[in-house]
């Protein structure tokens, strides 16, 4: 009790004092931090005060008379606030407990004055800090039960602004001399990385001075540490060491051995470890510092050489990564004596690994040293260590490459691509060695695999040579073995081997785009080649597409040459397919009319050849509108898709986007116009006007829209929209048409038909394109879309009308177009005749404005579930919110520049799921169908991690909808819970019973998509835990046996995959 006596002899009266005496004494279990806590806001608060107080207190702290003024600045505090203290009357209260003779006493008093300076360091003045911290530094020659709260203190202290130059010095000599860092705890041994931390972003020229005293110093507090969360702040240490260029001296070795003992790092990371420090967080530190300065590499080549060469598959490919970091700092010096044995070890791994890491590491490795020997700055008189280290690669490598049949043949070549990736000097060096032999090989072998081989060998040298540029054509590599490239190309594009052919395909790609390497012959030979090849047989359909996808890279290269030989080819094909259709030939003269129009769009990659392939195409276009040629929807539908396939490569030229714009739709709309009139007899009349046809046309059309610049936009907008309304013809090639196009003045139902046109391209158009006679195109617009004498028109018109809603700007005319709507609406729901097309103007009204998130989007939402108990309009209803959940094609797309807020099936999911669960509860039987398809639809195209926290109340709904007779409902449920049983395994095996059950009674669906669907689900319950599947493994397998019978093979094969693993459940391994 001699402390407590002592205490109550100096310290101040009041509930300080019994704070601290508790404290001191250890009755007070409470952390010292919130002890301090009300010393530091009352020291925030204080204002300066008078010196009367104090004198006493600073004896007391310095223990020896060092700080005979310590407190005496602190008493600019003055007057107190209710329940807060100054650091001076802390330090009173802690009176003779900092020189009482028992260490756990000390201790404990300065554990509770380290916490008030951490609490408050921001406001302690210079002469403050100078006596604060020549106490503290003293106090560490105290006893060891002092140290940590001695540290704690220092650590407040370093932090402190008003530091007097030479006391951090001061502080660190004083760690360095009187502290054994690693026999202290592991949060004592942080303190002190914490203090050398603060100091070195703070005091960094101070600690400097100290030259390499102060490395040797950190050596020792470093050497021996263990803990994860001590060594990423020891690394950090080290490496702004080394970057921020603090004096070695003559300890680099001694600083490498203190931080390479870790490597490589092998940690694993306890389970719930609560400070997430990885092994991958320590790896990346103690790389940044090994790699982090050439002085290193004498020490640090051997060892990464030695772990390489090691068993264990971490330190490999550690080894490797560190490798490739450490080519960026070196240079030839510090990598010369070690190339030998680093390329021995590269090669052994890449030559011999059974892991696909370890090679990607090995060759990223070599590349980064082929890479700092190609750029190390030589003297005249210096050895290039680039070519004699090249040379070697080479003797190892190249007579693998003449055995294209031995497992060595690929790792040889990636070694080889590997440094000839490098740099130019190494791409030359390796390609003008290599090139020739295998240019030899080719010839030397006969069978089709090895020239394969070989061949994409060739093909990974000649893409390498597309990463340098070369300013002289004499300089190229490649110059000298072009023709020899050229011949070998040709060869195996003549090969009867398809996959010889599309190695080929590819090669001749890549020659043709280095610049000005194939001459005229070359190039007239090429496009030969792929004009054959774009004609082949669907059994080799594979060089068919590559041939097309070729001839559109060459295109953009060679125009001139494709112009030359490949147009006017494709156009005779073009006039022989005609005559083929006029004479009504089979299907293989259809097949080539096919292949001709797709590479006529495949070509048309440059702005001079889309001037001669699309009058092409439009010119044939309207040749089948001629005569009596029998053409059939599939070859209208086929010109459109190259057409359309056209549109898509001018999007990226202005002026390619704006020719293909003024010169195509014209031309579509007119042979539309002239086949909607009613008066007109041409075979192609019924055809043109067909369903699929015209979905055909709107897709070029909305293609070769959504990418105008707003003026060009307008001047095209000015004479679409008076077509349709005015029937103002006179921008239409050929425009003698027998009577007036009138579509929305009882026009025919051909032209209402053509509506759909108009649509494509009004809601194409960019939101800032003013539309011309709008008002009165949306009451048109808004009429024919109840018109119950035609679905087609009724429908288009109301996707027009909803696609121009969704882009109007906010303001009375938009709230006027949406009264119209809903009158228009509630009118026809009314009427019996025109009740379908009110609801999918409804429909399609919602879904415009849920997109926005338009106020009155909840209000048609709420209509459209009322009817949801309609006799007639119900399934129709349940099928409409996969609409309003589903992307469109056609219009209301980001394409098309609709207004489409992010998250809107999110929001609708919120807004409405409740209200459809409500409504299902609430339903008659009768109508619970509805309710759960349109439920179906809304969480079948949700994303998943939306649904997964909703999926315990609403899994039970999804299971009742599986026994809805209605196949579309089984199907959207069925892919609805397929990737829930894989992301919620827990949630889905509550309810396995019901599972397998509705499953296996869906796998005898008579809808093939269902069976298939829940095949697929059979297959995915797998994923649901072992134990709760075991019980019904032989009655799944059972009877699964009955879909291996199915008539479908797709059944079939999911039938046998399902089945597979259910076989394998609960075996050894699976």
């Amino acid at each position: 009790m001699a402390a407590a006596a002592a205490l109550e002899a100096v310290a101040p009266t009041g509930n300080l004092w019994g704070l601290v005496h508790d404290f001191v004494m250890g009755q007070q279990e409470g952390p010292a931090d919130q002890v301090a806590a009300g010393t530091a806001d009352g020291a925030a608060r204080l204002p300066r005060g008078g010196r009367q107080e104090g004198a006493a207190s600073a004896q007391t702290l310095s223990g020896k008379g060092e700080s005979t003024c310590i407190i005496n600045s602190t008493s600019r505090y003055s007057e107190v606030k209710s329940g807060s203290y100054t650091v001076l009357q802390v330090v009173e209260a802690l009176g003779s407990s900092l020189e009482n003779p028992e260490p756990r006493t000390r201790a404990r008093g300065i554990q509770l004055l380290s916490q008030v300076l951490l609490q408050c360091h921001s406001l302690l003045l210079e002469k403050e800090v100078v006596h604060l911290i020549l106490f503290y530094e003293n106090r560490l020659k105290d006893h060891h039960l002092v140290i940590p709260s001695v540290l704690q203190g220092l650590r407040a202290l370093s932090l402190c602004v008003s530091l007097p130059p030479g006391l951090a010095v001061s502080v660190l000599k004083a760690i360095f001399q009187e502290v054994h860092v690693q026999s202290l705890p592991q949060v004592d041994r942080h303190t002190v990385y914490s203090i050398i931390t603060n100091f070195m972003r703070t005091r960094e020229e101070e600690l400097k001075s100290l030259g390499a005293d102060f490395t040797f110093g950190f050596i020792q507090v470093m050497d021996g540490e263990k803990d994860p969360r001590n060594l990423l702040v020891a690394f950090h240490i080290v490496h702004d060491l080394i970057s921020r260029d603090y004096s070695l001296g003559p300890f680099v070795e001694e600083l490498f051995e203190v931080t390479s003992c870790y490597f490589p790092i092998d940690f694993t990371p306890p389970p719930n470890d609560p400070h997430g420090i990885q092994r991958e967080d320590l790896i990346l530190s103690l790389r940044a510092v090994l790699a982090s300065t050439p002085r290193f590499a004498e020490f640090l080549l051997p060892l990464l050489i030695e772990k390489v060469d090691s068993e264990i598959l971490s330190a490999k490919l550690d080894s490797l990564q560190t490798l490739n970091a450490c080519c960026a700092v070196y240079g030839q010096k510090e990598l010369k004596d070690f190339l030998p044995s680093l390329w021995a070890s590269i090669r052994r791994e890449v030559f011999q690994t059974a892991s696909e890491r370890v090679e990607a590491e090995g060759l990223a490795a070599l590349h980064s040293l082929t890479a700092c020997l190609s750029r190390s700055v030589l003297r005249a008189d210096a050895e290039d260590l680039l070519d004699s280290f090249l040379s070697n690669i080479l003797q190892d490598c190249r007579h693998h490459l003449c055995e294209p049949d031995m497992k060595l043949v690929w790792p040889s070549a990636k070694l080889l691509q590997a440094a000839a990736g490098a740099s130019a000097r190494a791409c030359d060096h390796i390609t003008s060695n290599v090139l020739p032999l295998l240019l030899e090989q080719f010839h030397k072998h006969s069978q089709s695999n090895q020239r394969r081989t070989i061949l994409e060998m060739i093909l990974g040298f000649l893409k390498l040579q597309q990463k340098w540029s070369y300013e002289d054509k004499d300089e190229r590599p490649l110059s000298d073995f072009k023709d020899q490239l050229c011949s070998l190309v040709f060869m195996a594009l003549t090969d009867p081997n398809t996959q010889l052919q599309l190695v080929g395909i590819r090669t001749l790609t890549v020659l043709g785009a280095q610049p000005d390497l194939l001459s005229s012959g070359d190039l007239e030979l090429a496009v030969g080649h792929l004009y054959r090849l774009s004609f082949l047989e669907e059994d080799s359909q594979s060089c068919r597409v590559a041939a097309l996808e070729a001839s559109g890279t060459l295109a953009t290269v060679y125009p001139v040459a494709f112009s030359r030989h490949l147009v006017p080819k494709l156009a005779e094909e073009l006039c022989i397919g005609e005559s083929d259709l006029a004479r009504g030939d089979g299907p293989t003269k259809c097949s080539r009319h096919l292949c001709c129009l797709q590479a006529l769009s495949a070509v048309s990659t440059h702005p001079s050849i889309v001037k001669e392939t699309l009058p092409l195409l439009l010119q044939h276009l309207c040749q089948m509108n001629k005569g009596n040629m029998a053409a059939g929807p599939s070859e209208i539908i086929a010109i459109c898709q190259s057409l359309q396939q056209v549109a898509e490569k001018c999007q990226l030229d202005p002026e390619s986007c704006w020719y293909f714009h003024q010169t195509a739709i014209p031309c579509l709309l007119a042979l539309a116009v002239q086949a909607s009139m009613p008066e007109e007899h041409s075979v192609l009349r019924k055809v043109l006007l067909e369903d699929e046809v015209l979905a055909a046309m709107v897709s070029v059309i909305s293609t070769a829209t959504t990418h105008l610049s707003p003026d060009l936009a307008a001047q095209s907008v000015a004479h679409i929209v008076p077509l349709f309304l005015d029937g103002n013809i006179s921008f239409l090639p050929e425009n003698s048409f027998p009577c007036r196009f009138q579509p929305f003045q009882d026009g025919s139902s051909g032209q209402r038909r053509l509506v759909a046109l108009l649509m494509a391209f009004v809601c194409s158009l960019p939101r800032n394109v003013e539309i011309p006679q709008l008002n009165q195109l949306m009451r048109e617009l808004l009429e024919l879309s109840c018109c119950h004498s035609c679905p087609f028109s009724s429908t288009a018109a109301a996707k027009c009308f909803a696609g121009l809603l969704n882009k109007h700007p906010a303001g009375q005319q938009l709230d006027e177009f949406l009264q119209l709507a809903l009158d228009k609406v509630e009118a026809g729901l009314g009427s019996g005749r025109c009740r379908s097309q009110a609801f999918t103007l409804l429909l399609w009204v919602t879904k415009a404005l849920l997109l926005r998130y338009h106020p009155l989007s909840s209000c048609l939402t709420e209509q459209l579930m009322g009817l949801l108990s309609d006799p007639e309009l119900g399934p129709a209803a349940a099928d409409g919110f996969s609409l309003l959940m589903s992307d469109c094609t056609d219009v209301l797309t980001r394409a098309g520049h609709a207004e489409v807020r992010i998250m809107f099936r999110q929001r609708f999911f919120t807004d409405n799921v409740p209200a459809l669960v409500q409504g299902f509860h609430a339903a008659p039987q009768d109508v619970k169908p509805n309710y759960l398809k349109g439920l179906s639809h809304v969480l079948n195209r949700l994303p998943k991690p939306v649904l997964l926290p909703e999926l315990p109340t609403l899994l039970s709904l999804l299971l009742e909808a599986l026994s809805c007779p209605d196949s579309v409902v089984q199907l959207s449920t069925l892919s609805c819970l397929q990737p829930l049983l894989l992301e919620a395994p827990q949630v889905m095996s509550l309810h396995v019973d019901t599972l397998v059950t509705k499953f296996l009674n869906l796998s005898s669906s008579p809808s093939m998509a269902v069976r298939i669907a829940a095949l697929q689900c059979m297959h995915a319950l797998t994923r649901l835990p072992t134990p709760v599947l075991l019980p019904y493994k032989p009655q799944v397998i059972r009877a699964l046996a009955k879909p291996l019978d199915d008539k479908k093979r797709l059944v079939r094969k999911e039938a046998v995959s399902a089945r597979g693993e259910w076989f394998l459940l609960g075996s050894p391994g699976s």
